[in-house]
């Protein structure tokens, strides 16, 4: 069984513009509110000026905690008021009404997740919380992380404990390990006659069913 090639090539960061709602303006995502999905250009001085406007009513939380919609699109302004103000301190004293740089930084990060991370932020099943968290790591360890959190319903708390632990030089899977979580460790389920022609193919070639997933996977990719 050959070695699973690496994706190197895979972003770790956002891939669109700043600003633009491409999650919140997916009805596959947000359903009618998709139509509501604010954009925020950092080059337009309109568009800037309603950014620091929802940075401000975002910290002073005016709409809630629960709306997980409202906060990728509070985030989306803090990262377009930060682009367009060209700091994060520049951004804080634009958006005024007490928002602090931590803040501005913390959710500006948020909104440069990968497209894959914050799909699931609106959807309600990555807490905006544990987002904050796993946008303090870098590079392939953030999908890690999120993939845990899906996986094994980690808390804030545990999220929180990984990211300091990678940051702190651990590897990610030391990190999640302490969190009594195994990474590419996942559940599947199987239409019958594929479960049983994976078990099958397993059993005559020796190899586990983890051997034959992961090498159809990598054959896929080498095809992309």
């Amino acid at each position: 069984m050959r070695e699973p090639r690496r994706r190197d090539e895979i972003g770790a960061g956002r891939e669109s513009p700043v600003g633009e709602p491409v999650i919140r303006g997916d009805p596959a995502v947000t359903g009618e509110r998709a139509q509501e999905a604010a954009r925020f250009d950092p080059d337009d001085p309109e568009s800037l000026a309603a950014a620091a406007e929802t940075v401000r009513n975002f910290a002073n939380n005016t709409i809630g905690d629960e709306d997980y919609v409202y906060m990728l699109e509070g985030a989306a302004a803090c990262a377009a008021l930060v682009r367009g103000e060209g700091s994060y301190k520049a951004a804080a004293a634009r958006a005024d009404g007490g928002v602090t740089v931590s803040f501005i930084r913390k959710w500006a990060r948020v909104h440069d997740l990968p497209r894959a991370i914050r799909r699931h932020v609106a959807q309600g099943e990555i807490a905006p919380t544990a987002a904050k968290h796993i946008a303090r790591v870098r590079g392939e360890s953030r999908f890690l992380l999120a993939w845990a959190v899906l996986d094994n319903d980690l808390t804030v708390r545990q999220v929180r404990a990984a990211a300091s632990a990678i940051n702190n030089g651990e590897s990610v899977e030391a990190a999640l390990a302490e969190q009594g979580v195994h990474p590419g460790e996942v559940t599947l389920s199987l239409p019958m006659n594929a479960y049983r022609e994976l078990r099958r193919k397993a059993s005559i070639q020796g190899v586990t069913p983890s051997d034959i997933v992961t090498e159809a996977l990598d054959a896929a990719w080498d095809e992309e």
